[in-house]
């Protein structure tokens, strides 16, 4: 039998909540691997739903920190039967779960640096876990010590301003500080509290990895501009947090050789490199190549906008993160409850469940809809939040009805007129070059796609992110092999397949929108001002 050719490549994994994923990348930015482990269906010993166990109070929701462990374990050893050629990995990286936590026991450090070879990984650390159960981004039991953190701070803005955003329940400095104050024996026992993304990368060094720059500023712990942990905020969170995190670093670090474990049950390389990993949404924007001025949308169940910043501005809404491929730069993330539910209700209430029909009426109707504006919000909204219906004719007169197809435009046009809106309140600036990355269901709607071009003045590409978080983390373990040289993302990843363009602005549209903007921010804030009542 003729022995396959060598085949050079970088691993990127992903552990996401519902499943441990991997990919295999060549040096042509080519997939020619990927398995997965779905933590429902393959470890059922684990009674997770979703991956996760939710708590009777319905707040506190965790997930079992050694089914990460198996899940490795599994596809490790699948790889290894299915004769995948480990020889060949020149490095890796990977993602996990934004705002995980996971907690190492007095004495981890010393079963990462003598693993044996003879035995899966998940055997030899059952002891290492001083908390078993690791909080995760579902869980929202931590509203008083958001509360605590943010006071601490002089405010919610002030938080914001130094960690890129107010205290929420599912940071990890919040959930730190409830495992401190409400198990202080567990806490005391914890040697290293490291994020889901630094963790796995534990398991691969045989040693506590650092935590990343980006996924680190989704802790309400890390001075983004200064890239080091905010002294007050860990105050405020907990005792010796500081030695217990370690010092952060920047995303695109090689933090590593891989253990000697791996090396001699599965056949790596002795030169292989552990490049840092970080949160899922940091390596889905290098997953889709994001670059300086570019906006991915993601159009699903609910909305998510990733921006790439140069200058931030963070605010009460959103998030601004440090970029995970340019040390210099940021991302910010926004999501809206409203998205394609709220575009499928209006599809079946105007459009009689069609959504030809509904595109139809998107192209009868003018850009700007006759000055017509609308507010879809049929569940609380997380940007702004507001709910309810709101419908203004051009003499901003509230109305309690549109014509079908002008309710079809206002819905689409309102829900992006939003979103640059509020991406223009963290920093964003639509550039010469800026281009729009689509994804999500709805964006197989091509006249959907022409008004997102037309509102923001940008083209509009559309692009397979199935696995974003997973191409995203081999890109970034080929970065981190390159970035001792300086040498830009963008240039190690210039052989990936390219986005489709989709749609361009229409000749005119700049002109209408930037009329329109101003008046429906005004109208969002007049909504906003109804529902809280005067200020105290």
């Amino acid at each position: 039998m003729a022995e396959r050719a060598a085949r050079p490549c970088c691993l990127g994994w992903d552990f996401s909540t519902q499943q441990v994923k991997v990919v295999a990348v060549d040096a042509e930015l080519n997939v020619f691997y990927e398995d997965s482990v779905n933590f429902d269906r393959d470890l059922l010993e684990f009674g997770t739903q979703g991956g996760v166990h939710i708590h009777e109070d319905g707040l506190t929701v965790t997930s079992p920190v050694l089914m990460w462990v198996q899940a490795l374990d599994i596809i490790l050893e699948r790889m290894k039967a299915s004769g995948f050629d480990f020889s060949q990995v020149l490095a890796l990286s990977g993602a996990g779960q934004q705002h995980g936590s996971v907690y190492w026991k007095a004495g981890a450090s010393r079963v990462l640096t003598s693993l044996s070879p003879d035995l899966l990984l998940h055997k030899q650390l059952q002891a290492c876990f001083s908390i078993r159960d690791s909080p995760v981004w579902m869980d929202s039991s931590t509203t008083a010590q958001c509360r605590g953190l943010e006071a601490a701070m002089g405010g919610a803005q002030a938080l914001s301003g130094l960690t890129g955003s107010r205290a929420y329940e599912r940071f990890t400095g919040n959930q730190i500080a409830k495992i401190y104050q409400q198990n202080p024996e567990a806490y005391s026992q914890t040697e290293r509290i490291s994020l889901v993304s630094s963790f796995a990368a534990s398991l691969f060094l045989g040693s506590y990895a650092p935590i990343d720059y980006s996924d680190g500023s989704g802790m309400n712990l890390l001075q983004i501009q200064d890239k080091v942990w905010s002294q007050v905020c860990l105050g405020a969170c907990a005792p010796h947090l500081e030695e217990k995190l370690g010092a952060p670093v920047p995303s695109c670090s090689v933090v590593g050789a891989i253990s000697s474990y791996y090396i001699q049950r599965y056949g790596f390389p002795p030169g292989c490199k552990v490049v840092a990993f970080t949160g899922d949404n940091p390596a889905s924007l290098a997953g889709m190549r994001l670059e300086e001025g570019d906006i991915a949308v993601s159009l699903g169940t609910s909305d998510t906008l990733f921006l790439w910043l140069q200058e931030p501005m963070p605010a009460l809404e959103g998030h601004v993160f440090c970029n995970p491929v340019d040390v210099q730069h940021y991302m910010a993330l926004l999501c809206f409850k409203n998205g394609s539910l709220m575009r499928e209700k209006i599809r079946d209430e105007a459009a009689s469940c069609s959504w030809s029909d509904f595109s139809e009426a998107l192209r009868s109707t003018e850009m700007g809809n006759g000055g017509n504006l609308g507010f879809y919000f049929d569940v609380m909204e997380i940007t702004p939040e507001i709910i309810g219906r709101h419908r203004f004719s051009a003499e901003n007169r509230q109305v309690s009805a549109f014509p079908r197809a002008v309710e079809i435009r206002a819905l689409i046009e309102g829900q992006f007129m939003a979103k640059r809106i509020h991406a223009e309140g963290l920093g964003y600036r639509v550039m010469p070059k800026t281009k729009i990355l689509a994804t999500g269901g709805a964006s197989r709607n091509r006249d959907i796609l022409q008004v997102l071009a037309d509102v923001f003045g940008a083209p509009v590409h559309v692009t397979d992110t199935a696995n974003s978080a997973c191409v995203g983390s081999a890109y970034r373990a080929f970065h981190g092999l390159a970035a001792g040289t300086d040498v830009p993302f963008s240039e190690v990843v210039k052989l990936a397949p390219n986005p489709r363009l989709a749609a361009t602005p229409t000749p005119g549209a700049a002109q209408v929108y930037e009329a329109l903007l101003p008046q429906y921010a005004k109208l969002e804030q007049r909504i906003l001002s109804q529902t809280r009542g005067p200020p105290e």
